[in-house]
């Protein structure tokens, strides 16, 4: 029952007041971390910075970069720009690992940072980030910005159209540009690039393993698996199923817009995205007849 209302309670609360909220949460648990958890090594850059689009992840890797694990191995306290009202190009502030940033490369480029951090991006294939948007707008999300918008459109629309108005409104968004601009940017050691599909696959202990290196956060296998353990999707998801919600972490499967795509709707996407796919490296397009349009899963 708490959790439930909990839940509606987020849904249906103004977003001033939601930002206020979270704004003394993300406060109090920063106390925590500083109070009640010794800094055993502390991690060589000033900060770190997670620069994501929407539907790759990004709140299950923030929430693992808010445990207190990875402060204990980096002395780095997590940062929302959310709550505090940030604008671009202000400078954030320093010593934080910054979660998340929706911006572009060349918008990240331009924010003042100190001469030592690290940046990572998450890609993600963007047939699937169509299809996650899709259920994410229509269903599960949290109403806040254009969702509101967008869902009562999608509430009115069959299965495909709806598709087609997502892969639209990605497009205007900037979505595809953004996933472009980081794809094809110049390599640099400050900067990596992880995908969503190593990141929560099969290898997923390797590739954060990775992650964490590459921001010079060193945590121990052990501490690592115990981390993954609990923040893995099952029990997100399960969480929130229990409240009597849609759960925001769908299933989540690569590929899966095999089984919502027809052709219109990949003519629609191709005139949107370009050759994104190819230029981001994920497999091309293969026909199949076995499309389910309509049907979630």
């Amino acid at each position: 029952m708490m959790k439930r209302a909990v839940t509606f309670t987020k849904h249906h609360t103004p977003n001033s007041v939601r930002v206020v909220a979270r704004r003394v949460m993300c406060e109090t648990h920063n106390a925590r971390l500083r109070l009640s958890v010794p800094v055993e090594s502390r991690s060589e850059f000033g900060n770190i910075y997670h620069c994501t689009i929407r539907k790759t992840a990004s709140q299950w890797v923030k929430a693992l970069f808010n445990d207190p694990v990875v402060y204990r191995y980096s002395g780095l306290l997590p940062y929302d720009p959310r709550p505090y009202k940030w604008r671009y190009p202000q400078a954030l502030p320093p010593n934080r690992v910054v979660s998340s940033l929706f911006m572009s490369y060349n918008g990240f480029m331009r924010l003042p940072k100190p001469d030592s951090y690290r940046a990572f991006f998450v890609l993600r294939d963007p047939r699937d980030i169509v299809v996650s948007g899709y259920f994410s707008y229509r269903s599960s999300h949290t109403a806040m910005g254009d969702i509101p918008q967008v869902r009562r459109v999608l509430r009115e629309k069959p299965f495909k159209e709806g598709l087609l108005y997502v892969i639209d409104h990605l497009a205007n968004k900037g979505t595809f540009r953004s996933l472009r601009s980081w794809a094809t940017a110049p390599s640099t050691e400050a900067v990596g690039l992880f995908r969503y599909e190593d990141l929560t696959g099969e290898q997923q202990a390797d590739e954060v393993a990775r992650l964490m290196r590459h921001c010079g956060i060193p945590i121990p296998p052990s501490d690592l698996d115990a981390l993954l353990s609990r923040y893995s999707f099952s029990r997100m998801r399960r969480g929130v199923e229990t409240a009597g919600s849609v759960s925001h972490y769908r299933k989540g499967e690569s590929g899966d817009w095999r089984n919502h795509f027809d052709d219109d709707v990949y003519e629609a996407f191709v005139a949107a995205a370009g050759d994104l796919v190819e230029v981001l490296g994920y497999p091309p397009h293969e026909p199949s007849p076995r499309a389910r349009l309509g049907q979630d899963s």
